[in-house]
């Protein structure tokens, strides 16, 4: 594990090892989208893990899918955030924000305007979603039209400055699991016969355009952007073309040259080998499935630049020192990983807190 804990840089920033917090939503933001008053408190707990990458937060009224997730789009989501990001610069670590809209992976009871889903296509993800009162079906969403796809990428744009002003040190687009930028490059979500749809080249131009909005706004040593080949997620199912699609999508990315790349790894080696072939800056590898044991494995192999950890990272707010010493781990609580208050989000024990007990 020694080059693990070895330094690094992303972007603007000097790391103090190869370990990175990896975005999870968390439902626990007011109703108008503002972070939680326990918030700043969840993300400085975490701060040497060294790179925070917030859960996911929508960009616009849209882009929002979950109940209590948050928002950056407005000048209170703004005071909030700048709230986390202070307590996370005091506490030695660095935060992005990841931009998340979830187009068709939404409600209408969980949105501001109660509106119908947007989505690259008018076709529903045949799931279920929780809802104030209970899980419900997820309705058809309503087709972006290209005036549409013009106001979303502005929205995108303006929610990236709008974390930089918060004090953000970057922003990560989130093109994966089956949210807005996923469903466009997916097959079976994305039917349209415009620009924006049927080839590769065309299923990929909202991720791409999205990407240099923001690089425009606020640079693209502040700008990551995630990735899942493969993935299922919200009814996603993205053919027989997805090396293809990937291949094509990241060496469009490579131009803008980024601060990172973050792949949600779920098993395709040799589609991980060529994108490391292809990709010159920071990699970062999330590996499905991963034990332990084989944390800094992909580290240690050159597939990867850093490790983005997810329930670890969760449940023990001192996962660098705990690994560092070879000390046991917080298991983690599945029946609080949603919803309000301290339980489950601020309240794992330290592993000092326990021996001192």
């Amino acid at each position: 594990m020694e080059k693990l804990w070895s330094k690094t840089e992303i972007g603007r920033l000097e790391l103090p090892h190869r370990l990175a917090m990896a975005p999870m939503t968390r439902s626990r933001a007011q109703d108008d989208g503002t972070p939680g008053e326990l918030s700043s408190l969840y993300y400085s707990q975490r701060a040497s893990m060294g790179l925070i990458i917030s859960e996911g937060t929508q960009p616009s009224e849209d882009g929002q899918g979950y109940l209590w997730s948050p928002g950056i789009y407005n000048e209170k989501h703004i005071e909030g955030w700048k709230k986390v990001t202070d307590a996370v610069h005091e506490a030695g670590g660095f935060i992005y924000i990841q931009l998340m809209h979830a187009g068709r992976m939404s409600h209408p009871d969980n949105t501001p305007h109660h509106r119908q889903a947007v989505a690259p296509s008018a076709i529903a993800p045949g799931e279920k979603m929780f809802t104030a009162t209970g899980m419900k079906e997820i309705p058809i969403p309503r087709e972006l039209s290209k005036e549409d796809i013009e106001i979303t990428i502005a929205d995108f744009k303006k929610a990236a400055a709008a974390a930089i002003e918060a004090g953000a040190d970057g922003v990560e687009i989130h093109g994966a699991n089956g949210y807005l930028i996923n469903q466009f490059i997916s097959e079976n979500s994305n039917r349209r016969t415009d620009e924006y749809g049927g080839s590769i080249e065309n299923r990929t131009r909202f991720a791409i355009e999205v990407t240099k909005a923001i690089v425009e706004e606020i640079g693209a040593d502040r700008t990551g952007f995630r990735i899942s080949p493969g993935t299922t997620l919200g009814g996603i199912k993205e053919g027989e073309q997805i090396s293809e699609v990937y291949l094509h999508l990241v060496n469009e990315l490579a131009k803008f040259d980024l601060s990172y790349l973050h792949v949600m790894h779920l098993g395709n080696e040799a589609l991980l080998r060529e994108i490391r072939s292809i990709w010159k800056n920071p990699l970062l590898v999330n590996r499905a499935g991963r034990s332990l044991e084989d944390i800094s494995l992909d580290i240690d192999n050159n597939l990867a630049d850093l490790v983005p950890v997810g329930v670890w990272s969760l449940a023990n707010p001192d996962l660098v020192e705990r690994l560092k010493a070879g000390a046991p781990l917080n298991a983690p609580d599945p029946t609080t990983f949603f919803g309000l208050g301290s339980k489950g989000y601020t309240d794992y024990p330290t592993f000092k807190e326990l021996e001192s007990k």
